[in-house]
């Protein structure tokens, strides 16, 4: 990226738990002068941004400043104005000179719904979650295998899911070497907010009306269909559950893979361990210590495999496990899209 550039103003819609990770692993980059985060708006009340800010439970206190100021946020002496609109259309995101939405509510995934950002003034819309379809969306990106698609022309972009990025540069790599005939992912994924803490008419998901702390929940999940959206050459070969767990970060991914050809455990092994210290270092960890998850919370690969949990049945299946911090890992992931998104737009003089 040209040093030329003026600081890119992005804005944080949804202030919640991936918002507040991506401004504080933005701020534990030291990226705050390059990637200016010039207004977040969150219904909340600015008292409790300003407290959820400083402490966090799963990620420990902010390392710098924060205050709560009449209508903003200081942060290590710079104020970030902090708007509570319902609505994309309550704000004039050119008027507050916005590059760039990070949307993290969650609550736009189609076209016409994303796209009252941009009626609203906002240039372009980084979002935090997948879209409904491929339509939806100019690009759906999993940094490390598919980022080098974007030209820069692109006003909507999917970040994909924290799932999806943790898979999709294993599975690419697997099919690439070994070739893949079927795979099976059962995330084993921590509570999330769509939970409740006691029995309550939370989700038309009858599941997800019980307890998140005393329960084992199986729920549905969109996995195999993102992880065939960005490996077409897997369509039809993928399917996927998800099952929730009572802990409040770090997720697994049990993966069952019928390969090709046949190999050993150890062979596998050895092939992610050199992709995790070469082509996919940062993205991808590799380790054979005797881990339990709380070992990778504020882990930033989207994938740490776990060797020691690798195993063969017979000669074409293979079963892998994949630790990932579905809230760190993530947050990182969006930076890296924001940063290589916006190397390629036109500078303006």
């Amino acid at each position: 990226m040209s040093g030329s550039r003026p600081p890119l103003r992005l804005a944080i819609n949804g202030y919640g738990r991936i918002g507040r990770c991506f401004l504080r692993a933005l701020y534990e980059a030291g990226l705050q002068d390059e990637l200016l985060v010039a207004a977040i708006n969150e219904p909340a009340d600015l008292a409790s941004i300003a407290y959820l800010t400083r402490f966090d439970s799963t990620h420990g206190r902010f390392p710098g400043q924060v205050e709560a100021g009449e209508d903003h946020l200081l942060m290590d002496g710079r104020a970030i104005p902090v708007t509570h609109a319902d609505t994309p259309e309550a704000l004039d995101w050119d008027d507050l000179g916005i590059d760039l939405v990070v949307e993290c509510s969650g609550r736009y995934s189609d076209r016409s719904e994303i796209s009252r950002f941009l009626t609203a003034g906002a240039p372009r819309v980084l979002l935090s979650h997948p879209a409904n379809s491929a339509e939806d969306v100019d690009a759906t990106v999993v940094y490390g295998i598919n980022h080098g698609l974007l030209s820069g022309t692109e006003r909507i972009v999917s970040n994909a899911s924290c799932t999806t990025n943790a898979v999709v540069p294993l599975l690419d790599l697997l099919d690439k070497e070994l070739g893949l005939s079927q795979v099976l992912l059962t995330t084993l994924h921590s509570v999330m907010n769509d939970q409740p803490l006691i029995d309550g008419y939370h989700h038309t998901d009858l599941r997800r009306t019980r307890s998140a702390m005393q329960s084992i929940i199986p729920v549905s999940t969109g996995l195999a269909r993102g992880v065939e959206r960005l490996l077409p050459g897997l369509a039809g070969k993928v399917q996927a559950k998800a099952i929730r767990v009572p802990t409040t970060n770090v997720s697994a991914i049990d993966m069952v893979l019928a390969l090709d050809k046949p190999v050993s455990a150890i062979q596998v092994n050895r092939l992610l361990a050199q992709a995790a210290a070469g082509p996919l270092k940062g993205l991808v960890a590799y380790s054979e210590e005797t881990h339990a998850s709380i070992d990778f919370n504020h882990d930033p690969h989207s994938a740490i495999v776990d060797g020691s949990q690798s195993r063969n049945i017979g000669s074409q299946l293979l079963n892998l496990m994949v630790w990932f911090d579905n809230e760190w890992g993530f947050a990182n992931r969006m930076l890296d899209v924001t940063r290589h998104w916006r190397s390629l737009w036109p500078a303006v003089s």
